[in-house]
């Protein structure tokens, strides 16, 4: 099947209404919770580094449902009922839903892959310190591992620079590298936005020269879009900008976990039960 006729699929299917309604009913709650109880849902439910004391193992499912504003859930829940309808009309309810959680899972499994990759070194830059701590090293630590530092930083140690060997200045530089790191250990990853990359994926995928449009003006296939939108993701994750807190290498595993399903469903004639 190469080609979208949106005529047939105006009606919308229940596994996306239902996921519509969680997310957006999730999201209220976390404004009226917040107020009521003074209570953060995203600190509970969203998904932590496995190493981190606030991570429960609940919330690789959970995180899926947890959006970090409005612009986020307006653009997960707009592309889900975009593709998302059409992708239920087609394969059909059961099979739907199994796909869009083994893709927000996926997502979840190299989003924490990667955190691990990243952390690590984060951690065995803050071990070599402790064993050796100097100013040159803790502005090394400084610059790999903290987006834009407080200027202060630098005149701490510029200061510590003057007496390298003084107690209070390594005690003080070491409880900051470690803050550091509990910080970076202790940032939630919330949103659906795994799930529907692997949306998108198998859209491309299974009608690849349906036109999209780009701002609504700008014509391009289903398949060039998806490629495209697959290489900014690489392109940006592999970038590891400090600054940016967008998980694209969770959107890569979304994408990538949805074509070695639909590989594996193609490959062993999957039917609904």
């Amino acid at each position: 099947m190469n080609q979208y006729r949106p005529s047939g699929f105006s009606m919308l299917p229940p596994v996306v209404k239902n996921l519509l309604i969680i997310n957006i009913l999730f999201f209220f709650a976390t404004y009226a919770v917040s107020s009521a109880f003074n209570m953060d849902l995203s600190e509970m439910l969203g998904l932590y580094y496995f190493e981190s004391e606030k991570f429960k193992i609940y919330q690789y499912l959970t995180y899926m449902f947890m959006h970090a504003g409005f612009s986020h859930i307006f653009f997960n829940m707009f592309a889900l009922w975009m593709f998302g309808k059409i992708l239920e009309n087609v394969w059909g309810p059961k099979r739907f839903l199994i796909y869009y959680f083994v893709t927000g899972l996926g997502a979840a499994a190299i989003h924490t892959l990667v955190s691990w990759w990243s952390i690590s070194g984060m951690m065995t830059d803050l071990e070599i310190f402790r064993n050796t701590p100097s100013p040159e090293l803790f502005a090394a630590f400084i610059d790999s591992h903290l987006s834009n530092p407080n200027p202060q930083l630098f005149d701490f140690i510029n200061e510590w620079s003057l007496a390298p060997q003084d107690s209070a200045f390594i005690s003080q530089a070491t409880d900051l590298a470690q803050r550091i790191t509990d910080v970076r250990l202790n940032v939630p990853t919330v949103g659906a936005s795994g799930a529907v990359f692997g949306v998108l994926l198998a859209f491309g995928m299974l009608f690849p020269n349906s036109v999209l449009y780009i701002y609504f003006a700008i014509p391009i296939k289903a398949k060039y879009f998806v490629m495209i939108y697959g290489a900014i993701e690489l392109f940006m994750g592999i970038s590891n900008n400090p600054s940016d807190n967008v998980a694209h290498f969770a959107h890569l595993g979304g994408m990538l976990f949805g074509f070695f399903l639909i590989r594996y469903w193609k490959n062993n004639q999957f039917r609904e039960g």
